[in-house]
């Protein structure tokens, strides 16, 4: 099942979901499409099984980003900085996720399985920026943690394209520079 999964995945970060097959993901797995259909229906339960995958890789990589204790006395840069670098190496390592996951039209089927992911990557940040920030509250603090998430998104499948290097990393030091100079600016 592992392997199926693990294909899916592949196959899904470089042809979407939409045009991945389940024929594809078969013969990527390295075994026939009967065989496939002993573990999996369809290609919304191979993905549905991905995205549980993901879910608990993902909720690993942010509860190391989101240690509160560990960056209640960094600078924001620092801070910044150990947030951004283990979502990108989850991404990096993981090039299928945004195929399924960074997308507004998302199945009702692959919202309802990362909705926990969603919700607990919303309040692991709210934490973080109310710590940091203690002056932000209610809608402002909602309102911010929102926005920052979705800086990160916008700038995530940017850094995943860069090939490894230079532009890479100047992708990179842009985010970080657009979250320190939002965040900076918030708390005016």
């Amino acid at each position: 099942m592992a392997q199926i999964v693990s294909a899916a995945a592949e196959v899904f970060a470089e042809s979407s979901y939409e045009a991945a097959t389940t024929n594809a993901i078969a013969k990527r797995a390295g075994i026939s499409p009967g065989s496939l259909y002993q573990f999996f229906a369809n290609k919304d339960e191979i993905a549905r099984a991905l995205a549980e995958r993901y879910v608990a890789e993902l909720g690993v990589a942010q509860a190391k980003a989101l240690d509160l204790e560990k960056l209640r006395t960094a600078s924001l840069e620092e801070t910044l900085a150990a947030v951004i670098a283990p979502l990108i190496e989850f991404n990096l390592a993981n090039r299928g996720f945004k195929a399924l996951f960074a997308r507004p039209d998302m199945p009702p089927s692959l919202t309802e399985a990362v909705a926990p992911l969603h919700a607990t990557l919303t309040e692991r940040v709210k934490a973080l920026l109310a710590m940091r920030f203690p002056q932000l509250a209610g809608d402002a603090l909602d309102r911010t943690v929102t926005v920052a998430i979705q800086i990160v998104r916008a700038m995530m499948p940017l850094i995943v394209a860069a090939e490894e290097g230079p532009e890479r990393d100047a992708l990179v030091a842009e985010l970080h520079r657009a979250l320190h100079a939002y965040l900076s600016d918030v708390v005016r």
